[in-house]
């Protein structure tokens, strides 16, 4: 029988064989510093806009002309305390934090910080509840994927969480996210590419919780 100790090993292995960035944290106000520290080093979203030349609304004209802009960092599934330091220790480095409204940040969405409710060791893959829009956004728009997965929460494989699975997928409705390691795909000449269909970048902060 494997132990959990070579659990933990096995994922973080297999996870930072597709990339992945992990680390162990002792606490989550570790994990929150972890964050804010990460996005503090990482340059700002740049949008990639096109048809400046036209006519355009107020709106649409203050978007094309903003050089410099704050950095974004969403906060899902924090309890309030949690999101209240993640708010307050990003203010203190000039960025700002959200838990909803993500749909406004769209094109300028550097990190987003959430909780895994899983981890499968023999793939390095994290297993997200997503049935929330605000959290599948978190985990697809951000440009760097933060996301914390108690230890006592991994698996061997898929098949040892079966009762944890049908429980996932048994409400109305569900949306069950399988993530290993940071987005990728090589459709376009078979030419691989990081960050197209979702997040540059995963570190996963493996929480000591047993």
């Amino acid at each position: 029988m494997t132990s959990h100790d070579e659990l933990i090993g096995m994922f973080r292995e297999k996870a930072e064989a597709v990339s992945a960035v992990v680390v162990s944290v002792a606490s989550v106000l570790e994990a929150v510093q972890y964050t804010v520290d990460l996005c503090d080093k990482q340059p700002a979203c740049r949008l990639l806009l096109s048809g400046c030349e036209a006519p355009l609304s107020d709106r649409a004209k203050a978007l094309c002309e903003a050089e410099e802009r704050t950095k974004v960092i969403a906060g899902l599934g924090l309890d309030d305390d949690t999101f209240s330091q993640l708010a307050d220790l990003a203010e203190s480095r000039d960025m700002s934090a959200i838990r909803s409204g993500l749909r406004d940040h769209v094109g300028g969405l550097e990190i987003s910080l959430t909780y895994a409710d899983y981890g499968i060791a023999e793939t390095g893959t994290l297993v997200i509840d997503s049935r929330s829009e605000e959290l599948r956004l978190a985990t697809m728009l951000a440009e760097t994927h933060v996301a914390l997965l108690p230890v006592s929460r991994i698996r061997a494989t898929a098949y040892d969480m079966e009762p944890e699975l049908n429980a996932l997928i048994g409400g109305s409705p569900s949306f069950t996210a399988f993530i290993t390691g940071a987005s990728r795909t090589a459709d376009i000449e078979r030419v691989l590419a990081l960050g197209v269909h979702g997040p540059l970048e995963l570190h996963i902060l493996l929480l000591e919780d047993r």
